[in-house]
């Protein structure tokens, strides 16, 4: 089983031990693109002899019945002692062709399909990007940034007509309406962040206040 470790996790164990679908198979993934290939199926003839005579059990009565649940028994015991040698050496022929399909990066030791494979580097493309496609992403990354930095040179332009003191609600008190700053509800047209203030003393009242906080009269 020494050449599991050079696959490491890239790839799945499709094996069936029991039953008549019973045999080995492997699917190995690119570990950049996780692109996938399978390597063929090859049954395993001991687990498919054992799930057959399994399902016959229940339909034969008596002491014939209970004869071939023995066999059964002693057949699924057969399956179950081979198990391991038989897949350990179906592994070894799969990582075998998946060699042939797959590159080992030399540098992040990740095992990639032909298409994210650098052949003049010996790398994958994730250790070695491609030339060209640098380029347009640094152009595109440039692009991006210099758009930015103009947007928030507007935003600043804009923000010198804001009036950034005002009161805003944000949900309507009557409806429950997100508001989204306005001066009227969106949702019932009820006017927003009104400031009821004391005939007195000119302060603000709270919200269902009776009595002034800052003068005490009478509202």
């Amino acid at each position: 089983m020494g050449n599991e470790t050079y696959f490491g996790g890239d790839y799945r164990d499709l094996c069936e031990h029991y039953g008549t679908a019973a045999g080995f198979q492997f699917e190995f993934s690119c570990r950049r693109c996780h692109d996938t290939w399978r390597s063929a199926f090859e049954p395993y003839r001991s687990g498919r002899l054992a799930g057959w005579l399994g399902r016959g059990v229940g339909a034969v009565p008596g002491p014939f019945g209970t004869a071939v649940a023995r066999l059964s028994t002693a057949v699924e015991g057969l399956a179950g002692s081979g198990w391991g040698t038989a897949r350990d050496a179906s592994f070894r022929r799969a990582v075998a062709e998946a060699e042939g399909r797959f590159n080992r990066c030399a540098r992040c030791a990740c095992h990639v399909c032909g298409r994210c494979w650098h052949a003049d580097q010996g790398l994958c493309f994730t250790c070695a990007p491609d030339t060209a496609g640098e380029q347009l992403a640094a152009r595109q990354r440039g692009f991006n940034d210099s758009v930015a930095r103009r947007a928030y040179d507007e935003g600043q332009r804009r923000a010198a007509g804001h009036d950034a003191g005002g009161e805003r609600q944000l949900v309507c008190p009557s409806c429950r309406a997100e508001a989204h700053g306005g001066r009227f509800c969106p949702a019932c047209g009820t006017e927003l962040a009104r400031r009821t203030e004391c005939a007195g003393c000119r302060a603000v009242l709270p919200e269902g206040a009776v009595f002034c906080p800052g003068c005490g009269r009478r509202r």
